[in-house]
């Protein structure tokens, strides 16, 4: 199971520096009204990061929703994020990155992988999606598109895209306000055959904060 792991020594406060590990991904519940800051440790690295209603994952945070209810394809501070029944799930509070992210791409999976290099067995956004909502006790039942918070899909003029590498730095962050009682998953990205996460997947960290 990949699963984020605790780090920091003032464990029990506001103040708790929790990891998610390179490759891997985690899944917190917070209470409406808290926030939840996630750190681009290292830069560089895109985080998928999804939202369900803890009383009933049915409902997510989903990105053709948000689309219509922001009238944009990238949210900024104000902005919330909505779900499968147009309810705010998720509102960016503080973004200290350039602001590329990315409302368009679905999550990898053993698919993609396998199109891309063949090895089906390789970690993935869609498993650690999986495993980190397990370990909170509930059951992945399908992968809504993420939120892959500091990834970097310019679109063209044409309508074309193209996967380049992300333009936010080391200890960059973009906090956000639970609208509902949230299970938040985010997984650090393990994708290294496109630019990505700049060809090298590492871990980020996250602080849950009262507003």
């Amino acid at each position: 199971m990949k699963v984020g792991l605790i780090e920091g020594s003032d464990r029990g406060g506001r103040d708790d520096l929790f990891a998610i590990a390179a490759r891997s991904g985690v899944a917190v519940l917070l209470e409406a009204g808290q926030a939840i800051k996630i750190i681009n440790t290292h830069g560089k690295q895109v985080i998928d990061t999804w939202a369900f209603n803890a009383e009933d994952i049915a409902e997510h945070m989903s990105m053709e929703h948000s689309r219509a209810f922001m009238l944009k394809i990238v949210p900024e501070i104000g902005d919330s994020l909505v779900t499968n029944k147009r309810r705010p799930i998720l509102t960016v509070l503080e973004d200290t990155t350039p602001g590329a992210h990315d409302t368009l791409i679905a999550a990898c999976d053993r698919y993609r992988y396998l199109e891309l290099c063949g090895d089906s067995e390789h970690d993935n956004c869609t498993d650690n999606l999986g495993f980190a909502l397990n370990a909170l006790g509930y059951e992945r039942r399908y992968t809504p598109c993420p939120l892959n918070l500091f990834m970097n899909v310019p679109v063209a003029t044409d309508g074309g895209i193209d996967f380049v590498s992300p333009t936010s730095e080391a200890g960059q962050y973009i906090t956000l306000r639970a609208e509902m009682r949230a299970v938040v998953a985010m997984s650090a990205c393990p994708q290294d055959i496109t630019p990505v996460n700049a060809m090298e997947p590492c871990g980020a960290h996250y602080r849950i904060l009262s507003t």
